[in-house]
């Protein structure tokens, strides 16, 4: 079977994610570690991730492991990142996504060629962090825009900034890419304009350029620069009570 180095390249960041040594099965199925410090997930939730055709698990504890590896195990690979087929079969208190993961290579990157200018700011500008103070708590989270380390590739109208994008830099030489737009600059184009500046960025710095998102116009956007959706993430809070062993 033929290697696609983009999923590669993918797995070899989340398997680093994992804080523990851990691998995507080569074939179908999933793998089951303890690891207390996981990035795939919250402290002390579970992270699961899909790319292709294998998944990893990440458990706060060796107890949760073990229950995960037993009823994770009897599911489809692809039903791991849906909340409802998990929910059906684990205690969860609290889900966080699913959330698609998207990626890009060099050779397939469709750039967007910008119709209005895109200036470069310094991470953490005053006029980057308006448009973050601007923005509803939940967009302005989602986007994470004020915790990029890359410089910042924005739009104006007038004197403020309408829509910008940048990335952080994430283990595996990967490039997370954050992007936010105004909501009432919404639908114009705006935020690919800005992400492809970003993206042509992070390709030239040599990273691999992740995308994260839920929301289907985030994801037209990332489909519109050329990346590929190749999986998912799904974190869990499991019941604690409902792990402990029965008396």
């Amino acid at each position: 079977m033929a290697v696609d180095p983009l999923l590669k390249q993918a797995q070899a960041l989340w398997e680093t994610l994992a804080a523990v040594p851990v691998s995507f099965p080569l074939a179908e199925g999933l793998n089951v570690v303890t690891s207390p410090v996981s990035r795939l997930a919250p402290p002390s939730w579970t992270g699961i991730v899909v790319l292709g055709d294998s998944a990893i698990v990440t458990a706060p504890t060796d107890r949760a492991a073990q229950m995960l590896r037993r009823v994770l195990g009897g599911l489809p690979t692809s039903a791991l990142a849906s909340p409802a087929a998990v929910r059906a079969v684990l205690p969860v208190n609290e889900v966080l996504g699913p959330a698609v993961l998207g990626y890009v290579s060099r050779d397939v990157f469709r750039p967007v060629p910008a119709d209005r200018s895109v200036e470069r700011l310094a991470p953490g500008h005053p006029d980057l962090l308006a448009l973050v103070k601007s923005v509803p708590p939940e967009d302005a989270g989602e986007s994470a825009m004020d915790e990029i380390t890359s410089a910042a590739f924005v739009v104006r109208k007038g004197a403020d900034v309408v829509a910008a994008a940048g990335f952080q830099a994430w283990p595996a030489s990967a490039a997370h890419l954050c992007v936010l737009t105004a909501p009432g600059e919404r639908g114009r184009g705006l935020a690919r304009q800005v992400a492809s500046a970003a993206v042509a960025q992070a390709l030239a710095d040599g990273l691999l350029p992740q995308w994260r998102a839920r929301p289907t116009a985030s994801r037209n956007v990332a489909r519109a620069l050329g990346f590929r959706e190749l999986g998912s993430q799904l974190s869990l809070r499991l019941d604690q009570e409902e792990l402990r062993p029965n008396d």
